[in-house]
């Protein structure tokens, strides 16, 4: 697996010419690539699906297989992300959480802006958006059109600031392969690791997938209690 070690603000800002200049969520660059394996409790959570969601899950496959590498942004995520989302469900009325689409997300320390337009985050709030948790970022049809990593790093730390959390999780698609990110903050420097490839068309996948996604929403139910 890999990781990346970004930057501190203040080394960030080294690099720009002009300390107020923005840095969009679809130009901050990805720096000091390292390893590192840190996906075992999530990946080895011991979730197990019921027959009706593995059901589920075979059957929205076999329907949409064979144009999910076709499919432009919108038809994805109709089609076949917003069917996953929703049969998992990140809603909870009593514990005041849901996921917002298409959401705008800024943060600004008095030296960097970070802002742009997140296409799924999971957090508390209901009308709004006040405690952003969980990111996925980007319902692209392959890397030609666009690399999500940069973006969603944006996102998350924008999110991770927001929220004043320590560690927050996210999750970028390109085409049928899903990487799930973790970004951590130690000592004002990001730690930003990315798990190996996940492969939406296989059925052991998509189930692993699906998995990974309850033990978020299951995490989010403890963040917010």
């Amino acid at each position: 697996m890999k990781k990346f070690k970004i930057m501190n603000n203040q080394e960030l800002l080294d690099l720009k010419q002009d300390l107020k200049k923005s840095i969009n969520f679809s130009t901050i660059k990805l720096e000091d690539l390292e390893f590192d394996n840190s996906f075992d409790d999530w990946f080895c959570s011991d979730i197990k699906l019921n027959q009706d969601t593995k059901d589920f899950l075979e059957k929205l496959l076999n329907r949409e297989k064979n144009l999910l590498k076709t499919y432009n942004e919108e038809d994805l995520k109709v089609n076949f992300l917003v069917p996953i989302f929703n049969k998992i469900d990140f809603r909870d009325d009593n514990r005041h959480f849901r996921a917002f689409y298409e959401h705008k997300i800024s943060f600004e320390n008095g030296n960097i802006s970070l802002n742009g337009t997140a296409d799924f985050i999971v957090g508390r709030g209901f009308k709004y958006l006040e405690k952003p948790i969980f990111f996925i970022q980007e319902f692209k049809k392959g890397l030609e059109y666009s690399n999500p990593e940069p973006q969603l790093l944006a996102e998350m730390i924008a999110g991770l600031e927001i929220s004043d959390l320590s560690k927050i999780r996210g999750a970028y698609i390109v085409g049928t392969l899903w990487n799930f990110v973790v970004l951590e903050k130690i000592e004002n420097r990001y730690y930003y690791s990315i798990s190996d490839e996940f492969n939406a068309k296989r059925l052991n996948e998509l189930e692993s997938i699906y998995k990974n996604l309850v033990f978020v929403k299951n995490e989010i139910i403890e963040i917010i209690g």
